[in-house]
This record gives structure tokens, C-alpha cells and sequence, in this order.
């Protein structure tokens, strides 16, 4: 095995799962992290991993593409969604963590992993590889400078919002009630329904409310996964019923009947003390988000324990930029991973972070990077990530249309294409790493 260490900038999602595998591999990692002596505008923590929007990693059903792209992950050996499943909460069908017990668990084992040394220092020019970077979309100036000279290009920016979180006690329980859409799954979001004329005043509160601006925000987009819900607002009256506040599928036990909308609060940890208003995402003053989201019923006396926040989001170019793989076309083993190649969410940056660590070992031992076929999630959204047109270019996240076509009709409805595209997808990420990955690189579907 090679005797040189590995650089890893970057101790996020994608940045903590490639040390782990290189570690796991037989590598030495040398992992920069600048928190807490270089603080960024959403974390709250200098854990490793933390996770700063949503805590949840989206569904674990295999007819959904995070759900097969986990399992594609978990066939690649992925550290931590093992993890995740340890810290797990009350999500549905969907895998949410415990945000502070989740971050605080990867930080003490990358720590304590022989392999592995954790180094509080900011990193303001590109490492020599072998190296990793990823350093997240909010990657510090000094660092997107050195980038943007590298790559002979400025890149691509967006601004991204996140959802306040609320105490649990203060929210009415005799108006919200728990329950998860179509009785599907443990009941686990808190439900609070709006009759029409409730609903009318709270998009005119909404659509009123004054806002933070900033002198470049407006000229920049946002990404469609996480618009700012006074965004969605102004696209129409009816646009949040038919998004974060739809309420198909949830029957109010009060009245037996379904609400005209309703607002969703998911747990945020173990006891169930913190809950986050889903699709929630805003860029409101503080005191308009007291004065706004209290309109909704249940929420009139909630204390808020986290407000919405908004803060500056940066990703490269990837078709223009990088090789397939993520490397540079020059300098194939100095990689970027995680939300700056432009992959959009939890689940597939820490799978980013793990496939950029795979093909580090295998340069190190003299062999081409690899990448996955496009009949597999993780190989579809490489994929696009270099095909797509980089004028063009914007964040993507698992779907299904990334993958190619299945051979043949498949009978029975979106449900049963799904299905046929997973079990297709799942045969052919363990015939390619079977082909491609040692031994020590592969894991198993289920947690």
C-alpha cells in the first residue's frame, strides 16, 4: 500500500466518509477542518459532519431514488449511514437523525481512528495531491479564490434557506396532531391543519413580510430543492398547497375530514424535544418569522428554538471543469467531492465523498479512476454532472430520470418502473464494484 498520506479538506458529509473509507482502505488521512477558529454562517458546532438544514436523509424505500441510491451505498461499504441508522429518529419512511448525537458519534470515532488525523487549520490554497476537497458550498474566500484561479473560472453560486425549529412543548397538541401522510409508516410529523380563510391570511402575512436582502442575493438562483417558502408564495396563492403544505393523504382526527392545507413539524432528535417546520425554508426577519408562523394553528405560542436562516452557497462547474471522476483533468488524483461538484443533498454528498475516496485507492495503486454505469443512481448522477451543459449547469439531486431507460414495458404503473429501475440498479453496482472495488470497499444493502 502507497506510503503517502491523503489531504482531505473539508470535515462535512462528504469530507468525513472519505477519510473514514481511506482510513478503512489503509491510508493515512490528514482531514482539515477550519471550524471552530474559521466559523461559517449556517453550523452551529466544530463537529465533523454536522448537518445545518434538514435532518433527514430522505426515504430508505427502494422505489424511491434516495432510497436506492443508500442501498447502492451501503453495497459500497458507506460508514455513515451506519451511523445514521444508529441515531435514527421518528421519520416515516424516511431516515432522520438526531442531528447533534449523529455529528458528535462521526466525530469521536474519525478522531479516535488510528488511521486518521483531524487538523483545526484553514486550508487557503488547493493541497498537493493525493487529495480531496471538499469543503462544502460554503467553502471559504480564500480557498474559492485559489479554485477560481486553478480552474481559470469564477463558477456558479446559489443561496440556500433553511426551516426553523420549534420546542415540542409549546406547540398545541390538542390542534396539531401526529400522524404521517396516508397512514403510512409510525405516525411521526406533527400535523397542523388551515381551513381556507386561515390559509388565504397566512399567504398575504407571507407574502408581506419583510425579508433580509443583500446586495447580491437577488441576481443569484436558488435551488428549486430548497426555495424559501415566501419564494414559493409569491408563484402563486395555491403553490403551497400543492407543495410543503399539501394535505392529501392527512385526515384531521377532529373533524374527520381533510383539512383545505397543512403545515408538517418533523422531529429533530431522539426524545422528540425539537421539531422543524417541513419545506419550511426562509429567508424572513426574525420577528416576521414570530409574527408569520404563529398564524399557523398549533404554532401560536411555539418557541422557536432555531430561526429560518438564509446563507451563501457555492458549487463548481462540473461539466466544464472536472473529469468524470472529479478530478482535475491535469491532476486526476487532487478530487473534489460533496455539494461542490454540484451534488444537491446529504445522501449524495456523503456518496460522493465515498466514491471520490474508492478512486483515490485505486490511483494509489496505479489503476484509472472509475465511476459506476448510468443504470445505477450514483453512476446516473455522475453522469450528469459532466454531461450536462454547462451553461446550463444547476445542483441536482438523486431522481430517477437520471438513470437510463429500462430494456423493456415494464406493466403496473410508476411504482413497478421504480421497483424494475432498483433491483436493475442494485445487480449492476455489485457486479461493478465486484469488478472494480477490493474486498475491504463492499457492504451489504440492509442497516
Amino acid at each position: 500500500m502507497a506510503d503517502r498520506s491523503v489531504t482531505i479538506v473539508g470535515g462535512g458529509l462528504a469530507g468525513s466518509e472519505a477519510a473514514w473509507q481511506l482510513a478503512r482502505l489503509g491510508h493515512r488521512v490528514d482531514l482539515y477542518e477550519m471550524r471552530p477558529g474559521r466559523p461559517t454562517p449556517a453550523h452551529q458546532t466544530d463537529r465533523l459532519a454536522e448537518i445545518v438544514c434538514t435532518n433527514s436523509f430522505k426515504s430508505v424505500n427502494l422505489d424511491t431514488p434516495h432510497g436506492l441510491l443508500k442501498a447502492e451505498m451501503r453495497l459500497l461499504g458507506c460508514r455513515l449511514l451506519g451511523v445514521a441508522d444508529e441515531f435514527r429518529v421518528p421519520a416515516g419512511s424516511a431516515l432522520a437523525v438526531d442531528r447533534h448525537r449523529f455529528s458528535a458519534a462521526v466525530t469521536e470515532r474519525l478522531e479516535a481512528e488510528p488511521g486518521i488525523r483531524v487538523i483545526r487549520e484553514e486550508i487557503s490554497e488547493l493541497p498537493r495531491p493525493p487529495a480531496i476537497v471538499a469543503t462544502g458550498p460554503l467553502t471559504s474566500d480564500a480557498l474559492s479564490t485559489s479554485i477560481a484561479e486553478r480552474l481559470g473560472a469564477d463558477g456558479l453560486s446559489f443561496f440556500d434557506a433553511i426551516a426553523p425549529i420549534f420546542s415540542r412543548e409549546s406547540i398545541d397538541e390538542e390542534v396539531a396532531w401526529l400522524g404521517s401522510r396516508y397512514g403510512k409508516g409510525e405516525a411521526a410529523y406533527l400535523n397542523c391543519p388551515l381551513d381556507q380563510q386561515t390559509y388565504e391570511s397566512f399567504v398575504d402575512a407571507l407574502l408581506g413580510a419583510d425579508v433580509y436582502v443583500g446586495h447580491e442575493w437577488e441576481n443569484v438562483p436558488y435551488f428549486e430543492g430548497c426555495l424559501p417558502i415566501e419564494v414559493m408564495a409569491r408563484r402563486g396563492r395555491e403553490t403551497l398547497r400543492f407543495g410543503p403544505m399539501r394535505p392529501v393523504g392527512l385526515e384531521d382526527p377532529a373533524t374527520g375530514r381533510r383539512a383545505h392545507a397543512v403545515v408538517q413539524l418533523r422531529a429533530e432528535d431522539l426524545r422528540g424535544q425539537m421539531w422543524n417546520l417541513v419545506g419550511f425554508q426562509t429567508r424572513l426577519r426574525r420577528g416576521e418569522q414570530e409574527r408569520v408562523f404563529r398564524m399557523i394553528p398549533g404554532l401560536e405560542r411555539a418557541e422557536f428554538l432555531r430561526y429560518g436562516s438564509i446563507h451563501r452557497n457555492a458549487y463548481l462547474c462540473f461539466p466544464s471543469t472536472l473529469e468524470p471522476h472529479g478530478g482535475l483533468p491535469d491532476e486526476p488524483d487532487l478530487l473534489f467531492a460533496g455539494q461542490l461538484t454540484g451534488v444537491e443533498g446529504y445522501t449524495e454528498s456523503i456518496a460522493s465523498g465515498l466514491l471520490a475516496a474508492l478512486n483515490i485507492d485505486r490511483m494509489l495503486q496505479g489503476l484509472e479512476p472509475v465511476v459506476p454505469p448510468p443504470t445505477t443512481m450514483l453512476g446516473g448522477l455522475y453522469r450528469y454532472l459532466r454531461e450536462a451543459d454547462p451553461g446550463q449547469f444547476q445542483p441536482m439531486n438523486a431522481n430517477f430520470g437520471l438513470l437510463d431507460p429500462l430494456p423493456g414495458r415494464v406493466r403496473g404503473g410508476k411504482r413497478n418502473r421504480r421497483t424494475a429501475h432498483s433491483e436493475r440498479a442494485l445487480e449492476e453496482i455489485e457486479r461493478w464494484a465486484a469488478e472494480h472495488l477490493p474486498a475491504a470497499a463492499r457492504g451489504q444493502v440492509s442497516p
